[in-house]
């Protein structure tokens, strides 16, 4: 997915699955723990614990690995954790110190919920990176400092299986599985939550002690819920992951390499762009009506392109191009005429042929590639179509992206692939709500230099998003069209008065009935709210 790797902050974010609302990995990571023989799976620290205080060289790095340029942070120190036990220890004297605690193993947030002004002490995992089998628990380890692509590396190499998860390799595991995670092989498999088997969580109890709690799949599990709030209820809320365990909740046996979906052996990659000069109101119109209704036809677990993944990037006119990109999860004659027959889907009509490339790469090239980009300020927002657009909102989308304010901006609305084996899995089964969705859809926009005004930019993403939405109070209301939005694209937005006047609150967009559930698992595990932010699950009705 090179194509995709755009512009620094919107790399990692869009591409896709979400990096993390809260927490991911992404240039910091240590080198990995080392997993020694006959401990069951634990491991050694590869660093720590260390505290960074403003005075320290390492302090800047620390503080500004954030991907949103927009935001830094300034906490009183930041420290650096290896282990399960360091965390414990980092948050316990957090707690003691009463100062507000924000944890970080990457950066990939899209608002400021550790580079907030009230963050006091940022604790970082992303040492914390170690990927093995641990035969204990019949599961696949991965500490929350993992690259994704570090992780579909070693599961590969040492099993050849993979976890459906984010298409950019430099997000880190933290977060992004927090949030539900998803990507290239979702359509296919499912979410990454619908492998957690367990997870490991330093939370606070009433009493302000702090420890480390295991949480599994099993209903008996008397930290059950604790498990389902980790399934999608989002990054900061309920404590700090130190560790999760993957599984496929079918498979049956000890054989590591049959616990998990097996990687593809190669993909095909490939790309269809069509030139803004050669589109008007009414082939942009046909197009991208085009490829809503495929998706709305092709969205079933069975479809023979379960397999297909694709980003269809409505960019502004400054940008020249409406760029189609795609993945298939096989090679050959085979994918060779999927391809064609869904190109060829999404062009029909619009009476422009448009430029296009493909290649067949091997699966762990094309999705353990990092290409780390550097910070910068932007501002994104999401939804979920359970149907195409409508022609009205299309026309809106047409006019925002070619008008003058689209033109002098670097706006964008991704369509991105969604659907398939993830719809086969109940609402209320893990905390992602939103089972029955056919796409995402990301606003964004950036600029260049983090001291420049945003004020214009943020005032035409808003105005944009706002707009597509009108008729349901400028956002994306559950209903016959929209599924509310994506807590792993937080949009602090969604919780202005002034900007979302449907009635319906940000908690629903986000997780619609779940919410109650979430509030229940954060009053039992976080009742002193310790962990919070501006999109926080709340421990009160």
């Amino acid at each position: 997915m090179d194509e995709v790797t755009r512009r620094g902050a919107l790399a990692g974010a869009a591409l896709l699955g979400g990096a993390a609302a809260g927490v991911a990995a992404q240039t910091m990571a240590a080198p990995a723990a080392l997993a020694l023989p006959g401990t069951g799976g634990r491991t050694t620290p590869a660093t720590g614990p260390v505290t960074v205080g403003p005075g320290d060289p390492r302090y800047r790095s620390l503080t500004r690995r954030g991907c949103n340029a927009r935001f830094v942070g300034r906490p009183d120190y930041v420290r650096v954790v290896g282990s399960t036990e360091q965390a414990v220890s980092a948050v316990q004297q957090a707690v003691r110190e009463g100062r507000r605690i924000a944890v970080r193993s990457g950066g990939h947030c899209f608002e400021n919920f550790v580079d907030d002004p009230s963050v006091r002490v940022v604790v970082d995992v992303s040492p914390m990176s170690a990927v093995h089998y641990d035969a204990r628990r019949g599961a696949f380890a991965v500490e929350p400092g993992a690259s994704l692509g570090e992780v579909y590396r070693r599961l590969f190499l040492g099993w050849g299986v993979t976890v459906p998860a984010g298409a950019t390799a430099e997000v880190g595991v933290g977060g992004h599985v927090l949030g539900g995670g998803y990507g290239v092989l979702s359509r296919r498999h499912g979410l990454s939550v619908d492998y957690l088997h367990a997870v490991e969580v330093v939370v606070v109890d009433a009493s302000g002690r702090a420890a480390s709690v295991v949480a599994t799949r099993e209903p008996s599990d008397p930290n059950h819920e604790l498990w389902w709030a980790h399934t999608g209820g989002g990054g900061g809320n309920f404590g700090v992951v130190t560790r999760y365990w993957f599984r496929d909740p079918e498979a049956r046996g000890s054989d590591p390499a049959r616990l998990l979906p097996k990687a593809p052996e190669s993909v095909t990659t490939f790309h269809a762009s069509w030139s803004w000069n050669d589109l008007d109101r009414r082939s942009f119109t046909r197009l991208v009506r085009n490829h809503g209704s495929w998706y709305e036809q092709h969205s079933a677990a069975d479809s023979p392109y379960a397999g297909l993944f694709s980003v269809l990037m409505l960019n502004s006119r400054k940008s020249g191009t409406i760029t189609l990109i795609g993945q298939l999860d096989s090679t050959g004659p085979g994918a060779q005429r999927l391809m064609d027959d869904y190109v060829a889907a999404v062009g029909r009509g619009v009476g422009v042929r448009p430029a296009r490339g493909h290649e067949s790469r091997p699966w762990l090239q094309a999705a353990a590639q990092v290409q780390e980009t550097a910070p910068a300020p932007f501002k994104a927002k999401a939804a979920y179509l359970r149907k195409r657009f409508t022609d009205r909102q299309i026309a809106v989308v047409h006019d925002h992206l070619s008008s003058k304010a689209g033109g002098d901006s670097n706006g964008t609305l991704w369509l991105v692939s969604y659907g398939g084996k993830v719809n086969t899995v109940p609402p209320g089964a893990t905390a992602v709500a939103q089972r029955d969705s056919i796409l995402k859809a990301i606003y964004a926009t950036d600029w260049e230099d983090p001291r420049a005004d945003p004020g214009p930019h943020l005032a035409w993403v808003r105005d944009f998003y706002r707009s597509v939405y009108s008729d349901s109070g400028g956002v994306p209301v559950p209903g016959a069209g929209s599924g509310g939005s994506f807590i792993n694209y937080p949009d602090t937005d969604l919780a202005d008065a002034v900007l979302n006047t449907s009635g319906c609150p940000w908690h629903t967009l986000y997780y619609q009935d779940n919410y109650p559930r979430l509030q229940r698992a954060k009053a039992r595990w976080d009742p002193r709210n310790e962990f919070r932010h501006a999109l926080s699950v709340s421990p009160t009705t």
